[in-house]
């Protein structure tokens, strides 16, 4: 997978608490790629490295829970499920000098800044993940 959810959750306006879908990851991917980018089955299956018929699982099961959530007026949690991120980059930035850098997914993470050599680094606040800074509502997973 090379696409990583900006939001995990999403709810019907004015509703807190009450029952929750959990759509996992590979099946959110699933529908990232058919529903929204139009990619044919087999195209999509290629792209996440799996069979046809699996994506096709992942596919019905997404858009049930997906529709089970908007009819029910439910929460909707993206989580889980078995999926490995291939490609793609993480952002770092180095609080003393303000250096941006990216690294690819799988190299660990940086232990100074390459420009400067400070070891105040961090992960883009833009490239943090989702529930970051955002208040208990919204913590991790």
């Amino acid at each position: 997978m090379g696409f990583r959810p900006m939001v995990t959750r999403f709810g019907p306006f004015g509703v807190r608490g009450g029952d929750e879908i959990v759509v996992n990851v590979d099946e959110f991917e699933a529908v990232r790629l058919k529903d929204l980018l139009g990619m044919g089955q087999e195209e999509a299956a290629k792209e996440m490295g799996i069979s046809q018929p699996t994506f096709h699982r992942l596919l019905v099961s997404a858009r049930k829970k997906l529709a089970d959530a908007i009819v029910s007026g439910k929460q909707i949690r993206i989580e889980g499920g078995v999926f490995e991120m291939v490609g793609g980059m993480r952002r770092f930035r180095c609080f003393d000098c303000g250096h941006e850098w990216e690294v690819p997914y799988g190299t660990g993470r940086p232990v100074e800044c390459p420009k400067c050599g400070s070891k105040n680094i961090h992960r883009h606040p833009q490239d943090r993940g989702p529930g970051r800074g955002r208040g208990p509502r919204f913590g991790r997973m």
